[in-house]
């Protein structure tokens, strides 16, 4: 019984971050050219509360925005992705400064910021809305994530094989508002505190032991 009960509540307080939505806001498109002296990537990774709160701390970050690509439906939503049926998943697109840090280093950050090695799954969310993909949107950007990815390979960071998908970026859907920095303004949200925090605890330790391990 006691068994049963921790189960129940876990899975309150550990469901995915999908449980919140503010179905009053529209999703919209928004332009992939970035401002003069900026370049974007994109990257899912899982639930985009945790992945925007990780590449905003990334120095050279100018801007992180939350929302939806890598699918076939046009304007897709928070009820309809999370059916799982529209083939979109939780992407942040990142603005950043290429002066300050390169696509390459941000490649290094996605493979080291989530487990890349579980399929349609990141921590306590299943489904394929939050499965990995590392988008890229020239043939130069594809040939410098392939050859993070075989750095992180060779260093064994996961023990299993790596999963992530490949997928020129075509279209990004912002997600609705309430969405957006979604951890700095519910620091003390269950989720946030029992899965985000941790995540990118973890991150921020994975990280700096690998930047040693380079020098």
């Amino acid at each position: 019984m006691k068994a049963l009960t921790y189960f129940f509540v876990s899975l309150f307080f550990f469901s995915q971050c999908s449980i919140f939505s503010d179905k009053d806001s529209a999703v919209q498109q928004i332009s992939l050219q970035p401002k003069e002296g900026q370049k974007l990537a994109a990257f899912a990774e899982g639930c985009f509360w945790c992945s925007e709160h990780i590449f905003e701390s990334v120095p050279g970050v100018l801007e992180v925005v939350s929302g939806y690509a890598g699918g076939h439906t046009k304007n897709p939503n928070y009820e309809l992705v999370n059916t799982e049926t529209t083939g979109h998943a939780e992407t942040v697109l990142v603005y950043y400064d290429p002066s300050k840090i390169d696509y390459a280093e941000l490649c290094r950050i996605f493979f080291l910021s989530h487990d890349p090695t579980t399929l349609n799954k990141q921590g306590p969310d299943e489904g394929s809305s939050y499965r990995s993909i590392l988008f890229y949107s020239t043939e130069t950007e594809h040939t410098i994530a392939k050859k993070i990815q075989k750095e992180i390979q060779e260093k064994r960071i996961w023990n299993n094989p790596i999963v992530t998908e490949y997928q020129e970026l075509k279209e990004f859907y912002q997600v609705e508002m309430y969405h957006q920095n979604f951890i700095q303004n519910h620091p003390n949200q269950s989720y946030v505190r029992g899965v985000s925090i941790p995540r990118y605890q973890e991150f921020q330790s994975r990280y700096e032991l690998y930047k040693k391990t380079e020098k």
